[in-house]
Parts: structure tokens; sequence; C-alpha cells
């Protein structure tokens, strides 16, 4: 079989492809870091049908099988712009579960306690950070759509993912996204930035939830930022019982994805079993 060379400037032309393809920022970041990683595997030995098959194997020993996906997902599309669809792979099938780990579910307790633990380190843009995502259900890479614009109006345009929807600011974090704005002497432009400028991204706020984890006394394992978004999604639904509004809200096309987001705690499940009072 012919042997494949992938240099930098093949990688260079594969990100000008996701970027026409419109493929967000954390996405097409993502997708590099992935088959970068399949490369440094790969190192100069022939690319082969077997050989990808042999990566996904390994892959499962140390990611769960939505995260191998994910993996594979990211090859697919690579192999699919480098035309050479036989060395496309399945990805694995998930049966849904009906019940999530309680180790890593956020509960609002929680939340509540990180909020508490920034403020009182001081970290006044990771406070509001938290507060934003988890009253508004946003993901981190539309962090930048909180303009100072759209605090005043209190609403957002979020574009993201071939798709515009606009979230309401609610009135009480709006009044702390004012202060917060005046108090930083932000005229313009997108709230939360690094003291470089640029727009704090997915890293910059995983590791400052990190770093207060004991302060706030929550499980390192819980704390990433996508966890807001699922508190959100839990509590909105509570309130609302609407599985089609709550799927507008968070900006996804199909409500099969909505529905992974309510999937109750292992407690919950271990009560509704024990209701069933089968056992005599």
């Amino acid at each position: 079989m012919k042997k494949l060379r992938i240099g930098m400037q093949v990688m260079k032309e594969f990100k000008q492809y996701l970027v026409l393809e419109e493929k967000s920022k954390a996405t097409i970041d993502k997708y590099l870091r992935d088959i970068f990683k399949f490369l440094d595997y790969m190192k100069n030995d022939p690319l082969t049908k077997e050989r990808i098959i042999n990566y996904k194997e390994l892959l499962q020993k140390d990611y769960s099988a939505r995260s191998v996906n994910t993996i594979l997902a990211a090859l697919n599309s690579f192999f699919r712009w480098l035309d050479h669809p036989e060395f496309l792979v399945k990805q694995l099938k998930i049966q849904q579960q009906a019940f999530c780990m309680e180790e890593k579910e956020l509960s609002r307790q929680e939340y509540f306690r990180l909020v508490k633990a920034a403020r009182r380190t001081g970290n006044i843009r990771l406070e509001m950070i938290l507060q934003t995502i988890c009253c508004t259900g946003i993901r981190v890479s539309e962090l930048s759509f909180i303009t100072v614009r759209a605090v005043r109006q209190g609403f957002a345009e979020i574009c993201c993912k071939g798709k515009t929807r606009r979230i309401m600011i609610p009135g009480d974090l709006r009044k702390k996204l004012l202060l917060y704005i005046q108090k930083k002497e932000i005229k313009a432009g997108t709230v939360f930035i690094t003291k470089g400028g640029n727009t704090v991204d997915r890293s910059n706020i995983w590791r400052e939830m990190k770093s207060i984890a004991k302060e706030a006394g929550v499980l390192a394992d819980k704390i990433f930022p996508h966890n807001l978004r699922h508190l959100f999604a839990r509590c909105f639904y509570e309130i609302d019982k609407d599985m089609a509004k709550l799927a507008d809200v968070l900006g996804h096309s199909n409500i099969n994805t909505t529905r992974i987001y309510m999937i109750s705690t292992g407690e919950e499940h271990r009560r509704q079993l024990e209701r069933l009072r089968l056992v005599i």
C-alpha cells in the first residue's frame, strides 16, 4: 500500500477546510489535537486499516466510549477529506444509560460552593463566569457572545454550529454583570477576557475551577465547565418539564441530545427501584 505522507502543510490545509466548513474553534482545536495524537502513535509506519483498528482498541483502554467516538469522528473526517474512505472505522455502539454516576454530576449545592469559593479567593471573573454559564445554559465556547451590549440589552444572540439563537440574561445576573463591567471598566466587546485581551477559553476556566476545588469542598472529577450547562438543564427541566423548549434553549438540533442531560443520578434511580417494592 502506498505510504501516505502527512506533514504540517497537510494539517494546515485540513485546518483551513474545517474553517471553511464553519466548525467552531473548539471543534477545530479538538480535531487537530486528536489527529496529531494519532500521527504520533503511527510514527512513520505505513497507514493501514488494521493499524487504525488497533488504535481504536487501544483508545478503549484509556477513554470512555463517548470519548473514543469523538476521537474516531475526528479521524474519519480527516480520512474523508484525504479521499481515503477505506480508512474509515465504525464508532462504538453505546446504549443509553438509565442513570449517571453521582461522582461525576455537579449538584446545585456544590455549584453554590464553587461560586462562593471563587468569591472568597478574589477571582471575581471566575465567579461571574460560573454564574453566567449556569444561569443561561450557554456553552463555554459561547461566552464570547456575552458582550457589553448584550448585557445592557438583557439578551445575547448566539451563533454556533451554523445556527443562531437568542438567550435571555436573567435580571439578577444582568445586574451583577453590569457591576462587573463597571468595576473592570469594560467599555465594549466581550465581557470575559484574559489579561492579554483574548476571550477566555475552556482551558482557562477549567484550570481556574480546579484551583478552587479544595476551597469549595467539591471533588475535582466533578469540576469541568460543561457540568454547569448540565446543571442548568436539569434545573430548567424541573420547573417546566418541556423537553422541546429546553432543546431550543440549549441550541440542540436533536432532542435526543437533550435527553442525555436529563439522566437521573444513581441515588434517584435507586429510590425509583425501591419504590417498586418487589422484594418479599
